[in-house]
Parts: structure tokens; sequence; C-alpha cells
């Protein structure tokens, strides 16, 4: 997640932010995916003006509904298919659903602009993107939002054996003039959300929904009849931000046409847009550790950028990368990282990337500025690539060596003597089963984090692992789409992932709110400062990961002995925050001061990587001269440093 630069999908209920489609998204608030055809009609597929005497409780108002929009009618009704119009982002195009009422299976079709893909649930939430390759995603988010979705696909709030739940009467609200029954649901396997019916009418006029990124709200009008029926024709779901709103307009409905449930099916999903040059069967590339990160040398139509390669990494480019490539980008959309705001991306297409000779045809990519990477990596960055690979070619990492290998799947042998660790899906990212200290958890498997490990908000606090720990330094421990992030630093005993394990990692304990680090279905994510250890292997299509330690294996994982984070600037390293008590406070340096000179030598003569390595793993007591400058003018300070963790 490059300590937030790319994305963590909420997966789940397919509106919420996070959905997928994207090819392949960060978090995208509403997702690439439109309002679901169905999603309109059975979040709410009720109308007609009834008495407005109250019911008096939820099984009365949910029987009033359903009176209201066709009664009895409905008990016939088993199969759904819906052709709407979606837009987003300024993208728009048709879309299309199937719907099993009996099963609460489902498969939505969808062309927005240049981005085209489907989903579907056939038991299990699966998703195929442009290029015709499908996935299951086994996160914790995407099995609760999936398990809405069926619930009320299959209108299981008035056929309860279909699905079943615990309804309770939330009491009335006003709005606009207008009253509203609120009902609260909780599906089998799902997490809440609300169904505000008109007191009025008993239509159904929105469903709110909680995820971990944002609320979502969808707003549903213009009903008509079909088939003696009452369907809403229109809706729009927001998470109050208007400009990623996504807005559907149904176009037609059959009920009841003729079904084959094999359509239901997850495809198989092959896809034949990459190759490597000259028969090779696999493929070495170099690359460079920068703060943790694997930085590549790509080709993209023919011209060099520098990229960082990322285990869950959507294909990102800057503006500035697509300038230079001649590419015109489309659609505005919200994308949300590892800290608590978001940025809007576009979409453009590349018609070849080469890693080596690796190559991959007709990529589409997120446009996104990235605000500040450059900055903040100390380097300069053209994009991000990883998951588009990854799905393709097994792919070694061996940190010691600086070598990616890429591997046809057909060609690919188990490495002898590894440890092989299954994984899941959580979004585009490996998940695995493991344990800190004993406590049992799900982890990411993150070549995009710089950090050593870091425990999600909700897992520190449903385990108490601030009095466990009792950390004494606070920092910012990361930064990427939507800023910084801060944590409490401290050291854990022992990590397990499968069984593998890592002793004495350097632990974060995050302390955001919102964004991928507050994801309550995870325990944590392990970043670079532990995957450095290994030579790593992943294979996406048998979702395995091979651990062999390497040189690194027995190095101390250390952490930053200045107390500092810098970020690149025009006139040196500037000082974005001091950790109170430590060594660089000591020395009198605050956040604003720019560091122009280390150890008598120009910061223009130095990249950010290699200060921060020399601070970190310098041993304690060594001495290092800072030449500073802020308001007063400039100084040289001498920073001790020592272990803070």
């Amino acid at each position: 997640m490059l300590a937030g630069w790319t994305r963590r999908r909420e997966g789940g209920g397919r509106t919420a932010a996070g959905s997928r489609n994207l090819p392949p998204p960060p978090v995208v608030s509403g997702g690439m995916k439109p309002i679901t055809p169905t999603l309109i009609l059975t979040l709410a597929i009720m109308a007609v003006t009834v008495s407005a005497a109250r019911a008096a409780d939820s099984a009365a108002i949910l029987a009033r509904a359903k009176e209201a929009t066709g009664g009895k009618a409905w008990d016939s009704v088993r199969v759904l298919h819906t052709r709407v119009r979606a837009a987003t982002g300024g993208l728009s195009g048709p879309a299309e659903s199937w719907d099993d009422l009996r099963t609460g299976h489902y498969v939505d079709t969808y062309a927005l602009g240049p981005v085209q893909g489907a989903e579907g649930f056939d038991g299990k939430a699966w998703s195929q993107d442009n290029s015709g390759q499908t996935r299951v995603d086994d996160s914790g988010e995407g099995r609760e939002g999936s398990a809405n979705e069926s619930y009320r696909r299959s209108l299981a709030y008035w056929y309860p054996e279909r699905h079943k739940a615990e309804i309770t009467d939330a009491g009335g609200r006003a709005e606009g003039g207008r009253s509203f029954h609120v009902l609260r649901i909780v599906p089998e396997g799902g997490r809440p959300f609300e169904m505000w019916i008109d007191a009025r009418t008993f239509l159904i006029d929105r469903t709110v929904e909680k995820t971990t990124h944002d609320t979502r709200t969808i707003f549903l009008s213009d009903y008509r009849e079909a088939n003696g029926l009452r369907f809403p024709f229109a809706s729009r779901s927001t998470n109050g931000e208007a400009r990623y709103d996504i807005t559907s307009e149904v176009q037609a409905i059959e009920v009841n046409p003729p079904l084959d449930e094999a359509r239901f099916r997850r495809p198989e999903g092959k896809t034949h847009d990459f190759a490597l040059a000259g028969g090779k069967t696999a493929e070495m590339v170099p690359f460079r550790l920068l703060n943790n990160h694997i930085y590549v040398q790509a080709r993209m139509n023919g011209r060099p950028l520098q990229v960082l390669f990322d285990t869950g990494g959507a294909n990102i480019l800057t503006p500035s990368a697509v300038e230079r490539l001649g590419l015109k980008s489309k659609g505005s959309l919200q994308v949300h990282g590892s800290g608590e705001g978001s940025e809007s991306a576009a979409v453009a297409k590349v018609d070849e990337v080469a890693l080596g000779d690796v190559t991959l045809r007709g990529q589409f990519f997120l446009v996104l500025p990235l605000a500040g990477l450059a900055q903040v990596e100390g380097v300069d960055v053209d994009g991000i690539v990883g998951f588009e690979v990854l799905k393709r070619l097994i792919t070694r990492v061996e940190y010691a060596k600086g070598e990616l290998t890429f591997f046809l799947p057909d060609a690919f042998r188990e490495p002898a003597g590894a440890a092989v660790v299954p994984f899941t899906f959580e979004g585009e990212t490996p998940q695995v089963e493991g344990a800190i200290d004993g406590i049992k958890g799900l982890f990411t498997i993150d070549t995009g984090s710089r950090t050593s490990l870091t425990l999600n908000s909700p897992f520190t606090a449903e385990h108490a692992l601030k009095e466990r720990y009792a950390p004494k330094v606070e920092a910012v421990s990361g930064w990427g789409v939507g800023g910084g992030v801060r944590s409490l630093m401290t050291r854990a005993k022992l990590l397990e992932l499968g069984g593998v394990q890592v002793p004495e990692p350097v632990t974060d304990l995050a302390l955001v709110r919102k964004g991928a680090l507050a994801n309550r279905y995870l325990a944590g994510n392990v970043g670079g400062g532990v995957l450095r250890r290994f030579d790593i292997t992943f294979d996406y299509g048998r979702q395995r990961l091979y651990f062999q330690p390497n040189a690194n294996y027995s190095r101390p994982d250390a952490y930053d002995r200045a107390g500092l984070w810098l970020n690149r600037a025009d006139a040196g390293f500037e000082v974005m925050d001091v950790v109170a008590g430590g060594p660089a406070a000591e020395a009198g340096l605050k956040a604003g001061n720019t560091i122009v000179a280390v150890d008598g030598q120009a910061a223009k003569e130095l990249i950010l990587p290699d200060v921060r390595t020399r601070l970190k793993e310098s041993p304690p007591g060594t001495r290092v001269r800072l030449m500073v400058r802020s308001g007063e003018g400039a100084r040289e300070v001498t920073v001790v440093l020592r272990d803070l963790v």
C-alpha cells in the first residue's frame, strides 16, 4: 500500500466505497460499479400511495411496502433481467443485471467509457476485469457486503426463508417536510444497513450503509409500473461528495425470462494479453530497494518510466507521465489510501507495458496526481504497477539480490525448501492467517509498504495493545493518499505468517480512524521491513506464497534512531515531524526546518532514502551533523542517534 499510496478496496456491497470494477481500483468510492440495475430494484422495489396510517412494527411496515408494490404478485417472481444507463465521474454507459430471487445469485455486466467488466455471486462474490480475468474477493468486507447484496436481491425482507436477518424498527425520521419509517437490517453473515420507507406512500426512499471508508446512501425515485409491479426507475448513490455520485436510469425490465443457472458462475477468466519475448519462460528484471520499496524501470508505449512494484497495487500513472506518453484520460473517480483523505483519479489506456522482456498489452491505468509522493519518497516516481503483472505471471522477489523474476505459470517449479503459505485476497492484496505474539488475525502482504508491521486501529483497540505494549513513541509512520499516518511505535516479540516466523519486528499501532488502516476485518499489514528478510514467490493463480530466508533474515529490524520524518524539498530535506523527546528534538529541530547538509555534504548531492538509511541503521551513539535552515537563519546541530523503540 506504499504506506498508503495504493488502494485498499472495501469490497462489499459493490456500491460501497471501494466497490470493484476499476481495472483494478484503489479504493474508489462508489467504485466504477454503477448502482447496479438490481441494486435499484432490490434495495427497494416499492411504490404507490397507500394509507398514511402508522405501521406498528417492522414486519407490518414491510408488509405494507410489499402490498403497495404488487403484493402477492411478487410471490411468482423468480427472475429479473434489467438494463440501465449508468454514469459516474464523467463516465457513462450501459449496464445489465440478471437476478435469481430464490437463491440471491446475480451477475452484472457494465461498460462505462473505456472500462468494462462483470461481477456476480454464485455463493461467492467474483469479479471480471477488462482483460477477462476473474477473481474471488475473500476479504471480510467483501464477504459481508456480498451477504447484504444477496439478501437484498433475493427480496428476503419479504421472504425471510430465503436469507435470515435481524430486522428492528429504528424509529421515525423527518427530513425535507417528509416522514419516514426507518428499519435496521442485519442479514446473516452481513453488516447493518438502514432502509428508509416513506411514511405516507410506503415507498422505500433510500438505504444507508456504513463501510470502512464511508457511509453510502442510495436514493430511489421515479417509480413506474411494469408487469403489474412497481419499480424505481432512477437512483443516485452518494457518500456525500456530489462529484462522485453514481446515477442509474432503468431502460428495460423483464420479469421471469428464461434463465440458465450457469449464467451466475464465475467465468474461467483466461487472458492472452501478455507475452515473454523470444520464447522465454522466465524473465529477470533488476530493481532498486529504496525506502523498502521496489523500484523498477518500465517501458510504456516504448518510453522509459520509473515505477513502484506493489503486490496489491493498481496500475497508476501520474498526470505528468500521462502527458509524456501523449495519452488522454477520462473521468473523475474518488480514490482512498491509508490516510484519512482521498484524491480524484481519471482513467487512461496504455497500449503496451514492458518490464524487461515481459509485455502486457492494452492496460488501463488510473491517473492520480499522487500529490507529494516524489517528496515523500525522495526520488521521482512515474506510477505504480503490481497486481496486473502478478495475476498473470508467477513472480519471485529476491530482496537481497535486488531481482524480480517473472515465470509463465506452466513453467514454474516450486522453490526447494521454501515455506508454503496459502492466502486469500483482500481486494487485490494477498492476506494470510497469522498471529502477533499469539493473537490471531489476517495480515495483508504488501511490498508497497515501507514499514515492517502496521496493526490496524480496530485490532489494536480490540486486543488492548496500547496497554500491552505501552509504547512511548508517537510518530508519523507513513504517508499516502489522504496524508500522513500517525502511529504509536513499539516492538512485538514474534510475528507468525502461516508457518513463517519473524522475530522482533518494529510494530506500528495505527492511530487513524478512517482509511485502509481502520479496516476492522484485518489485524494488520506486513510491509517491506519484514518482507526484505526473505526471497518471496507470489503465485496468485494458486494463491500461494513461498518464503525463503535470505541474507537479511538475521539483521535486526531497526527504527529511525533520530526521531525524524523528512520529505524532499527544493532546498533540501524538510522536517515534517519530530518525535517528542527524541534525539532530533533534543538537538532543537522542529517541523518546518530544512536540512541543507548532512555531515558536511550538501543535500542536493544526496538522495533522501540514503539519508533515512543513515539515520536508521547507523549504530546508537553515532553523531550526525546537520546544517539546518529556518526562519532564524542557518545553524549546525548534532544529532546523537539512539534506539527509540
